[in-house]
């Protein structure tokens, strides 16, 4: 039996941020490395086991998606990267730094590279906490 269900005051945790859009200094194409285009990020922020409960209603014990928010904004303009690979690598890494995170998925769409469709990369990272259907109660 997993710690989960055997305490009905915790649970497993995740922190999400989607349809986050914004421009981005991103590709290797000239008319790319010239003028920002917009990206889309989404991000699962896994943080494991955690009281139903935080230990007060005060931000300061929980992981504020403000910042998350800020870091993602700020990891991905903070300079040209020539692959949206890269970009998604030096993120995850970035958000796998912050306190109580044990695991990241992260999805990167170039929203305008074709007329026809998005383009996007996803990566996973960490530990992912999982509880079996039949372990809940």
């Amino acid at each position: 039996m997993s710690q989960v269900s055997a305490n009905k005051s915790t649970g497993n945790q995740t922190l999400t941020l989607t349809g986050l859009r914004f421009d981005a200094s991103l590709g290797i194409l000239e008319s790319e490395k010239i003028e920002p285009q917009p990206i889309q990020v989404d991000a699962e922020l896994c943080l494991g086991c955690q009281p139903l409960l935080p230990e007060d209603d005060e931000i300061n014990h929980v992981l504020d998606y403000r910042k998350v928010r800020q870091l993602i904004i700020d990891e991905c303009t903070s300079e040209h990267v020539n692959l949206l690979e890269t970009l998604i690598g030096k993120l995850s890494h970035r958000l796998m730094q912050l306190p109580g995170v044990v695991g990241a998925r992260v999805k990167i769409a170039k929203l305008e590279i074709f007329d026809d469709c998005e383009v996007a990369i996803r990566m996973e990272t960490g530990h992912w906490a999982t509880v079996p259907q039949g372990d809940l109660r």
